[in-house]
């Protein structure tokens, strides 16, 4: 990661010049990094990187009752495992609550927020009577401060809620990068609560603050934050500031059409890794959730990168696809350096327990069969068996090795013995016996499979046969012969 500049503590924390662009990721550490949020990532890091801005990381943790040092960690994981590089940060909220508190007090003496000692209970009392009457449940603004109205004197023993002074008329609106003119009437706004009655900032505020403060330019998010945007552009509005553009990104549903859950693969990042797809194959499936450039389907980071603008972005919600994901992972596969396959294949083995050796060269078992696997998990299955002890499955045994096929297989092990001992002598010593013997090649191939391998599907026998020591092969036949 690029090392992150410290942050000041003026108003304009980070001073942007004209056309300087800055976007951030901006998740809560309260669960794992998941699909949705790695999309939002990923749209706001191509931007910066396409337009040659700024990429920033903030941690929004406080909601202490939620936040874990644990989803920070799984955060900051699947960032780095997908390669999304932030140039400042990753800072976090509950460093800055002297900067919040300096602000929230600035509109408090500004008359731009005010106490409320209302308490939970008596705001319960006047929704439900709001409902009752059939009006929209809100506050009502019995301790709004208004020109010619008098208050009340604060009660005892109650701690009061700071509210923002919500403009009464007028709209909030903004052209959306992604959806277009959006408008709210802020008749239809309450004055929100800014900071709880223990003096803590909410999450609107904090994030006005520091959207501020850190010169954000593009805040790209999902479309869930669409009824948060008025209350923020308000708030901005009364600190005087610029607003930024706003793009809000369609959600992502199942196959099925409803809203993606752990069901659909809405898991932690993290997961895919340990179910063995490559981060390129997971970021080439996000980058076409919801965005699309023509009918290109495989692309690299630096064409996404080239290609990505947030106007091709759909208005209507994406639908994830495991299959379409699986699909990618095997095209990465194939592509992939042998090397750093056999790297991650050993690491899926050693964690099963299995007991590696150099015999025979795992890259030499990536390389035959790469090319027949969708995940780094399946290709550790076809390669865990040249390196444990195989036993056949009894139902296979029956099916193949056959009366009629053992004088062959028999014959076989024994010129096993002094043959020399790679692919094509093997092919020609096999090719030989077929004829002696009066068979097909899947009669001699098929129980030589499952005497090696324990199932009948594999690349060329030959092959595989010439990955095993000359030794594993005799003894594996003669278990059965």
């Amino acid at each position: 990661m690029r090392k992150a500049r410290k942050m000041r503590a003026s108003l304009f924390a980070f001073p942007v010049q004209l056309m300087v662009i800055r976007t951030r990721f901006a998740p809560s550490p309260t669960g794992y990094l998941h699909i949705g949020g790695a999309r939002t990532a990923l749209f706001s890091w191509a931007y910066a990187r396409k337009l040659g801005g700024t990429f920033i990381l903030r941690i929004e943790d406080t909601d202490l009752e939620r936040s874990t040092q644990e989803s920070m960690q799984a955060i900051l994981d699947g960032m780095s495992w997908l390669n999304l590089d932030y140039d400042e940060g990753p800072f976090y909220q509950m460093q800055r609550m002297d900067r919040y508190k300096e602000v929230l007090q600035q509109m408090l003496d500004e008359g731009k927020a005010y106490y409320c000692y209302t308490s939970p209970a008596g705001l319960d009392a006047i929704r439900e009577a709001q409902r009752a009457r059939g009006e929209k449940p809100r506050y009502d603004g019995h301790w709004r401060p208004e020109q010619g109205k008098v208050l009340p004197a604060p009660p005892e023993g109650i701690k009061p809620v700071v509210r923002f002074k919500n403009p009464l008329h007028g709209v909030a609106a903004w052209n959306d990068m992604v959806k277009g003119k959006i408008v709210f009437e802020n008749s239809e706004l309450d004055d929100l609560i800014i900071a709880r009655a223990d003096g803590t900032p909410t999450y609107n505020f904090c994030v006005v603050v520091d959207d501020l403060d850190m010169g954000i330019t593009q805040v790209i998010r999902g479309d869930d934050h669409v009824n948060n945007t008025p209350r923020q552009i308000n708030i901005l509005n009364a600190l005087g500031a610029a607003l930024p553009q706003y793009a809000h990104v369609p959600m992502i549903l199942g196959s099925d059409g409803e809203r993606l859950s752990k069901r659909h693969g809405a898991v932690s990042v993290m997961q895919y890794a340990e179910d063995g797809f490559l981060p390129e194959a997971l970021i080439n499936y996000l980058a076409r959730l919801g965005w699309s450039h023509g009918d290109e389907e495989i692309f690299s980071m630096q064409e996404f990168i080239a290609w990505f603008d947030l106007r091709h972005i759909s208005k209507s919600a994406a639908q994830f696809n495991p299959e379409k994901l699986r699909w990618l992972n095997q095209h990465y596969i194939k592509l992939a350096d042998n090397t750093r396959l056999g790297e991650l294949v050993r690491k899926h083995l050693v964690e099963r327990g299995v007991k590696m050796n150099d015999t025979p060269q795992l890259e030499a078992v990536i390389v035959l069969y790469k090319e027949r696997v969708a995940t780094l998990l399946e290709l550790a299955d076809e390669a865990e068996v040249f390196y444990i002890e195989v036993h056949a499955e009894q139902e296979l045994l029956d099916a193949h090795l056959v009366p009629e096929v053992l004088p062959a297989l028999r014959e076989l092990a024994e010129r096993f013995a002094d043959v020399a001992w790679e692919a094509p002598a093997l092919a020609a010593l096999i090719k030989e016996l077929l004829a002696k013997h009066n068979l097909k090649m899947p009669k001699l191939a098929m129980p030589l499979r499952v005497m090696l391998v324990g199932q009948t599907h594999t690349p060329s026998v030959d092959a595989v046969l010439a990955l095993f020591p000359r030794e594993t092969v005799l003894a594996r036949m003669k278990k059965y012969l």
